[in-house]
């Protein structure tokens, strides 16, 4: 049986069904009833069979992989120039982390026999929703902003989803994707709200851990627009430890866009913006991560300040001499994907992190992107 939801707020729970709430009556975002983990130690990452992707850790999650690609299991590589190890996300079947979380997202529809999926998005969280919406045959109502990278509307598009363009913020593409889950026009598979993307997203974790023979590292850095893969990363090894695997957590430093920067303005304790701007200023050139508004605003803030973690916002200038660093290295990644090494300088710079320190990061889209 699928698992039912609850609010950790105040405790009301809703039975699984395609009519299940999309969130709380109080409005906070839902939770999974079930927690599952494993029990006994682990086996070495020579010994595990990984030919099902990130669903090789199917005791940790509480959806069956009905729609998959035996995606995951990406490559984490040693790059000596950074000094860090870079986790390869951008290798997804649709060229981002945001595979994570839709294969268990779609999976997590089937099991309720929806039949029509809506969902909101900047670009890569769309097209990967459509993409597996295409791969469980069912309808999908993708709400992207009216300027749009060619590519990802390409990829919506010819999943056969339906690309809803809205003009105005980001913001007001989440408004009118609401508006239509509220009017009954299909089951929100948000990438934000829907407890089945986290799920997807702390699978992040376990593959770092089992890749590093089940250590964890000193920090990592990531990109956090809605946070999804941080948070996601917060809950993978949160299990890992409650489960016995691991005995420590990593500081959790995220990188947030000039201009487009809630979680430093609550969390972080260097400078709002490095870089050539003011704070005034927007960074332009990561439109994956512009969220004025994060869905899970008070976990994100959690997950941070509970690992003695951070953040930092950038502008534009440091995040494309990241850009061209990792290219010219030959990592291949779209502008948003620069901003966590961009930020992995800067932490160094000032101290936050030693040069010492053991370090991940994702580098989460693909440059192909950007055509």
């Amino acid at each position: 049986m699928p698992s039912n939801l609850i609010c950790p707020a105040c405790e009301t729970t809703y039975d699984a069904g395609p009519d299940e709430p999309w969130r709380c009556q109080c409005g906070r975002a839902l939770e999974f009833t079930e927690r599952p983990h494993p029990e006994g130690d682990p086996l070495p990452l020579s010994q595990l069979d990984t030919s099902d992707g990130l669903w090789t850790f199917f005791e940790f999650l509480p959806i069956e992989p009905h729609v998959t690609f035996h995606e995951g299991f990406t490559p984490l590589v040693d790059d000596d120039e950074w000094n860090a190890q870079f986790k390869l996300e951008y290798v997804f079947p649709t060229g981002s982390f945001k595979d994570r979380g839709a294969t268990t997202t779609l999976s997590r529809a089937v099991e309720l026999g929806v039949d029509r999926i809506i969902e909101d998005s900047s670009g890569n969280a769309g097209a990967a929703i459509a993409t597996y919406a295409a791969r469980a045959g069912l309808e999908a109502d993708i709400y992207v902003p009216a300027d749009v990278k060619q590519s990802k509307l390409m990829t919506i598009q010819r999943a056969d989803a339906r690309p809803v363009r809205i003009e105005g913020s980001r913001q007001d593409v989440t408004d009118a994707c609401i508006e239509a889950v509220e009017s009954g026009d299909g089951w929100y598979a948000s990438h934000a709200w829907n407890p089945a993307f986290y799920a997807g997203t702390m699978t992040f974790a376990f593959e770092v851990a089992a890749q590093r023979g089940w250590t964890v590292p000193d920090a990592i850095v990531l990109p956090v627009g809605h946070g999804t893969l941080l948070l996601g990363a917060y809950r993978g090894f949160s299990l890992l430890n409650e489960a016995g695997i691991v005995d420590e957590m990593p500081r959790l430093l995220g990188a947030q866009a000039a201009g487009h920067a809630p979680i430093v303005e609550a969390v972080g304790s260097g400078p709002m913006v490095e870089g050539e701007v003011d704070d005034h200023d927007e960074t332009d050139i990561a439109d994956g991560i512009q969220i004025e508004l994060p869905a899970r605003k008070t976990q994100l803030i959690e997950a941070i300040t509970e690992t003695d973690g951070d953040a930092i916002a950038l502008g534009d200038d440091p995040i494309e001499a990241a850009l061209d660093r990792l290219h010219r290295n030959g990592f291949y990644v779209e502008p948003t994907a620069a901003v966590a090494p961009a930020a992995l300088q800067q932490y160094r710079e000032d101290g936050t992190l030693a040069e010492a320190d053991d370090v991940v990061v994702p580098l989460t889209g693909s440059g192909l992107k950007t055509l």
